[in-house]
């Protein structure tokens, strides 16, 4: 009788056990939306967890086990924050372009009102978790640029500076000529002015350009005509575009020979070839080799030779990067932005969390030349083929099995129980549901 004896007490021990583990509360369990996650994956009964809000979100929850279920006893919803009125811009509006209301993630976007232009780099506020961001935007008045005459023309009205709507009027000194064009030009909202206006006539001549020559050259050029013109291999035209003015054109064209500047020579340089040159001619190439901890901008290469082009600019960028290892969002870690916002140089070592299926295939993870280390950094949650004496699985056998995958086996014959047994991988990757097969001679045993 002792052995029956110590069978009841270890069935009724694992009873207890189990019934105690299903008085727990799993955080899963939870669907309130914008919280921030907690520490603990479950809690026991009788225990409370505190949800916060979101950034940009306000209230809070409060919640307490009670057998296996999770009971409220504070619940403020997170609502988004509200942000006061963005504010108004002299002689500009605002719109709403995101959201319907001044709260957390609203944008609101200003223009100016007609006759004044935006002076601000940024023309736009959003409403943040502690308030607007930005500036409020500024609106000036248009001006249009200055008007210059000849000893021919008067004009009259604010030829300094015009603002919108302003009027210049011109005459001729003498009255046996007139406006070639129009007499009046207002100040537009664009800050330009309405028409052009000319007085005589007015001629060039085609240049002479050492390095270059004139395109479909002509024996005489009208007033503002614009001169073509292209140069030599290994030479590039003057920035600008010369036109015909009353002094002549108002650029004067030239080829300047073409190069390219070597702009980094020690950040991150262990080696560079030619030694000491920084300025190079069309076609002419540098090679650069970069330290163990540093490789060429946007490559992984460690060494590259670059070749100044027609155009003056390099081939590649002969810039040696310090390698980075960018942030894991394809890997499966759980908050990637989190874990790997600091630093991520070539052989730092960052701890972090899996997603939920999904486990830790190290402790930290190693920034490398090919990435983060090891990889992958998480693998999906599976349990291994059950190991069960004197059974056989039924049906195709695997060696892993995903999270709730149900098997079943049957015991050999002569062993019990006869029918067969089904089991399921849980979310800790073991067996649940498992039976011994006995025999003769065997206590029977079962298995959670």
């Amino acid at each position: 009788m002792r052995v029956p004896v110590k069978l009841l007490g270890f069935v009724f021990w694992l009873f207890s056990f189990n019934c105690v583990r299903c008085q727990e509360c799993r955080i899963a369990d939870i669907n309130y939306e914008n919280t921030e996650p907690v520490a603990k994956e479950s809690y026991n009964d009788g225990e409370t967890v505190r949800l916060s809000c979101a950034t940009g979100f306000t209230g809070m929850y409060r919640l307490k086990c009670e057998k296996g279920q999770w009971k409220t006893s504070i619940e403020r919803p997170c609502a988004k924050k509200k942000c006061s009125h963005p504010g108004d811009t002299p002689n500009g509006d605002f719109s709403l372009i995101s959201g319907s209301e001044f709260v957390f993630g609203a944008t609101v976007l200003y223009t100016c009102k007609k006759g004044f232009e935006m002076t601000s780099r940024i023309n736009q506020r959003t409403c943040r978790a502690q308030g607007w961001d930005n500036t409020l935007p500024i609106c000036k008045a248009v001006r249009c640029p200055a008007i210059r005459t000849d000893e021919d023309v008067i004009a009259s009205g604010n030829t300094e500076e015009g603002g919108y709507g302003d009027v210049i009027h011109f005459e001729c000194v003498s009255n046996d000529t007139k406006i070639d064009g129009s007499s009046d030009i207002n100040c537009t909202e664009t800050g330009e002015w309405s028409h052009p206006f000319q007085s005589a006539k007015i001629t060039c001549t085609a240049p002479d350009i050492p390095n270059g020559d004139v395109v479909e050259k002509m024996q005489e050029y009208q007033k503002d005509a614009i001169l073509k013109y292209r140069c030599s291999p290994g030479f590039k035209p003057r920035e600008g575009i010369p036109r015909c003015a009353k002094f002549g054109w108002t650029l004067n064209p030239e080829c300047d020979e073409v190069t390219c500047e070597l702009k980094s020579t020690t950040f991150g340089v262990k080696k560079i070839y030619p030694e000491g040159k920084t300025i190079f001619r069309a076609g002419e190439s540098v090679e650069i080799t970069c330290t163990e901890k540093h490789w060429i901008f946007q490559t992984k290469e460690t060494f590259k030779s670059f070749t100044c082009r027609e155009n003056g600019q390099w081939d590649y960028e002969p810039v040696c990067a310090e390698i980075r290892c960018e942030v894991p969002y394809d890997q499966h870690v759980s908050r990637p932005g989190y874990y790997f916002s600091g630093d991520k140089t070539l052989g730092v070592k960052i701890f972090y969390y899996c997603t939920d299926r999904y486990v830790k295939t190290a402790e930290k993870a190693t920034c490398t030349r090919d990435g983060w280390t090891p990889n992958p950094l998480c693998a999906v949650k599976m349990c291994a083929t059950p190991n069960i004496p004197n059974a056989e699985i039924v049906g195709d056998q695997r060696t892993h099995y995903n999270i709730n995958s149900r098997i079943q086996y049957k015991c050999r014959p002569g062993f019990e129980p006869e029918q067969p047994v089904q089991i399921t991988c849980n979310s800790q990757t073991e067996w649940t549901g498992i039976r011994q097969c006995t025999g003769p001679g065997f206590p029977k045993r079962s298995y959670l």
